[in-house]
């Protein structure tokens, strides 16, 4: 087969346009890609008596899309090797041969690549790689299935939907409890990613797609295998995270599941396997936890994991990185888990380790991309004082930081009495062996680099931060 070759072609045959049109050799932007797609193929869509299904995922425009998609997304290659900087000049040769395999019915996806990363709480989670061909074809069959089944999606499904957001998922929540839904059914689906039953999925996918070529494709994507160690596994269940088909696929799958909770009347938020039930009372709350379990588990086939779902006030209760807590008159606002503000510690001992020799200013501008990043998606939080103690330990990791760059007593001397520091406590405090976090807590320490020290070179601060951020 041709495209087992992916990756490893003659790279000196590329050419700088791909075969279903010029214009593609400049990327969208995505602002432009997603009003285009979206309008583009709720027209199509609604065509498709004209226009079959497998023609609109593989025509000029949908495939343009698609590639400019996988570009910006980057990601590791798959089992071949090819990266997505490789993809368009390879595809510029051999997509006429792909396109021919493809409509001839005996295009063969290669398997995922497995990954294990760490799970944030502990454990591990499994990914799959698809090689970037796949990711660009897997692109394509995903662009023209959103406009068919995303508007038939419950209004409390926020996972992996245009327009739609975690943020979202969190405010809907809070109005839950607002409104004095105050016991929480966190429910827990036991690796779901890796337990969805293949047959199951595609009789939910037949639903609404009947063009036998593309429920053929989604299906080989579905049974593709996963190599492992160089051995290929098959894959009779599952659905690999990491791949573009994956969310929508999800979704769908889970869609029966929000339509039974949307007709016994329960308030929830979703986001992809991520699921909160809101009730008034801890009693109502173990039934519903109970019913729906059943439902998850006889209609869905799928595993509910008993030990982590569980029913909790919703003080108590964590979503997406995010908790509630009560103020006076009832109202409910919004924290910061705190396992999300361990983990942001963890990383910031990692990018302030007094062993990582690097530039002041280098280290000041990995500090402010992730800090940046991570106050982007916390700004939701209603807690200035958390941030205010956060930016305060950042200070002092700083602080130790640069009093282990001057090393040596006469430096140390020399430094903080240009800084302001008068002659005995520079000599007192030179010749300290009190340990490095001591003495960057010290008064003489704070008063040598204060805050302003630290704005000077540009280290950006939590609660400056999200202040502007929720000014804006």
């Amino acid at each position: 087969m041709v495209v087992a070759r992916a990756g490893h072609g003659d790279r000196s045959k590329t050419a700088s346009a791909v075969p279903w049109g010029e214009e593609s050799v400049h990327p969208v932007t995505p602002s432009t890609e997603r009003s285009d797609r979206s309008a583009r193929s709720m027209k199509e869509v609604h065509h498709e008596r004209e226009t079959s299904l497998w023609e609109l995922m593989l025509s000029k425009e949908n495939l343009l899309v698609a590639l400019n998609r996988v570009e910006v997304n980057r990601g590791a290659p798959g089992v071949d090797g090819m990266t997505t900087a490789e993809l368009r000049p390879w595809v510029a040769v051999h997509w006429p041969e792909v396109r021919a395999e493809l409509d001839a019915g005996i295009y063969r996806p290669a398997p995922v690549r497995q990954v294990i990363i760490p799970k944030p709480g502990g454990g591990e989670r499994m990914l799959g790689v698809p090689r970037v061909l796949d990711r660009l074809i897997q692109q394509a069959i995903a662009q023209v299935l959103v406009p068919i089944f995303d508007p038939g999606f419950s209004g409390s499904s926020f996972g992996f939907r245009p327009g739609r957001s975690a943020h979202q998922a969190v405010r809907v929540a809070r109005r839950a409890v607002e409104d004095g839904n105050r016991w929480v059914v966190d429910l827990d689906l036991d690796r779901f990613f890796d337990r969805v039953q293949h047959d199951v999925l595609m009789a939910r996918v037949a639903r609404k797609v009947s063009d036998r070529r593309v429920l053929k494709l989604i299906r080989r994507y579905l049974e593709a295998g996963i190599m492992v160690d160089g051995v290929k596994m098959p894959s009779v269940e599952g659905t690999p995270q990491g791949s573009p088909l994956s969310p929508v696929l999800s979704n769908i799958m889970l869609d029966d599941l929000d339509r039974e909770l949307f007709r016994r009347g329960h308030r929830f938020a979703r986001y992809a396997d991520d699921l909160r039930i809101f009730v008034r009372s801890k009693r109502a709350a173990q039934r519903v936890l109970d019913s729906v379990t059943a439902v998850v588990e006889q209609r869905l086939k799928l595993k509910v994991n008993r030990d982590k779902s569980k029913v909790v006030p919703a003080s108590r209760m964590t979503m997406l990185g995010f908790g509630f807590y009560f103020v006076r008159g009832g109202e409910v606002r919004i924290r910061v888990d705190p396992k999300a503000l361990a983990r942001w510690k963890v990383r910031i001992r990692e990018l302030t380790s007094r062993r990582w020799s690097i530039a002041m200013d280098e280290r000041i501008a990995k500090i402010n991309h992730f800090t940046t990043g991570w106050m982007g998606y916390f700004q939701l939080a209603d807690t200035p004082k958390v941030f205010q103690g956060l930016d305060k330990w950042l200070h002092r990791r700083m602080r130790q930081i640069r009093w282990k760059e001057w090393k040596r007593h006469a430096t140390r001397r020399r430094n903080l009495r240009a800084l302001g520091i008068g002659e005995r406590s520079a000599q007192e405090w030179a010749a300290s062996s009190k340990g490095y976090w001591r003495i960057a807590g010290s008064v003489v320490l704070q008063r040598a680099l204060p805050n302003s020290h630290w704005e000077g070179l540009g280290l950006r601060m939590l609660k400056p931060t999200w202040q502007r951020l929720r000014s804006a």
